[in-house]
C-alpha cells in the first residue's frame, strides 16, 4: 500500500507556472506508474499526465501537452508536475495517483486503473 500527498497548489495569475509535488510513503515507490488528474468544480475528474514506473514513458492530455511536464525522482519517492503559461482553465483541485497493476513500461490514463489517490492541492489561476 502507497499514501500519496500532493502540494505545491496555489494562486497564481495566468502566464505563471508552477510546480506540483506528489510524496508517495513506503519504499516499493519504482513499483507504481504514476498520473496526475484535476478536477474543477462541478466537472468530472480529468487526466492531465501520466509516467511509467522507470519514468521511460510518459503521456499527455492534448490540453496540456507541451506545456506541462510529468517526471519523476525514484530514489526520492516524488513524482512532479511541471504546468507552464497557467490559464484561468486550469484551475482545479489536482490529484496525483498511482498503480501497482501492468507492466513496467506502461502508462495508464484512466481514473479506475489507479489504485490509490493523494487529497489533493488545489491550483487556481486568475485572469
Amino acid at each position: 500500500q502507497v499514501q500519496l500527498v500532493e502540494s505545491g497548489g496555489g494562486l497564481v495569475q495566468a502566464g505563471e507556472s508552477l510546480r506540483l509535488s506528489c510524496a508517495a510513503s513506503g519504499r516499493t515507490f519504482s513499483t507504481y506508474a504514476m498520473g496526475w488528474f484535476r478536477q474543477a468544480p462541478g466537472k468530472e475528474r480529468e487526466f492531465v499526465a501520466a509516467i511509467s514506473r522507470s519514468g521511460s514513458s510518459t503521456y499527455y492530455a492534448d490540453s496540456v501537452k507541451g506545456i506541462f511536464t510529468i517526471s519523476r525522482d525514484n530514489a526520492k519517492n516524488t513524482v512532479y508536475l511541471q504546468m507552464s503559461s497557467l490559464k484561468p482553465r486550469d484551475t482545479a483541485v489536482y490529484y496525483c495517483a498511482a498503480t501497482s497493476t501492468g507492466s513496467s513500461g506502461t502508462y495508464y490514463i484512466t481514473p479506475l486503473q489507479y489504485n490509490y489517490w493523494g487529497q489533493g492541492t488545489q491550483v487556481t489561476v486568475s485572469s
